[in-house]
């Protein structure tokens, strides 16, 4: 549920921006939102990956070092908790990352079970509410 969550979490910031937003069917591989401005003269494809706790990575598939494009973003959530007085308060956190810099810093790692593949928080920290990479929303 935390995925799906964090689609639409990044669906109502990108919203809130004033692009246009809407959700893929889950069967669209490599794209959970497509973005688009208000002259719909560009475009984009938006993979979420999302973590529901503060952590230093996200796990992201092995086919995100075959799919770059220009017009492919990936948004990174973060859910997190602050407390304030006793009581938690989430906090989100988006990184906002073009796909050849996620190729690029996807790492693999072998295990029992299979291989998995991560990119580091650390890694793409400067991407932190880079909401610029969509361009102008009119």
């Amino acid at each position: 549920m935390s995925g799906m969550r964090g689609v639409f979490l990044a669906a109502a910031e990108l919203a809130k921006q004033n692009y246009i937003v809407s959700p893929t069917s889950r069967s669209a591989a490599g794209a959970d939102l497509l973005v688009t401005n208000h002259s719909c003269s560009t475009a984009f494809s938006v993979q979420v990956k999302t973590s529901s706790k503060k952590a230093s990575f996200w796990l992201v598939g092995k086919n995100c070092q075959d799919i770059v494009a220009k017009s492919h973003v990936y948004v990174f959530v973060m859910i997190s908790e602050m407390r304030k007085g006793g009581q938690g308060e989430e906090v989100f956190d988006y990184y906002v990352v073009p796909s050849r810099i996620v190729s690029q810093y996807t790492q693999k790692y072998d295990r029992p079970n299979g291989a998995r593949y991560s990119i580091q928080r650390k890694l793409i920290e400067k991407y932190k509410d880079k909401w610029s990479l969509f361009g102008s929303p009119n």
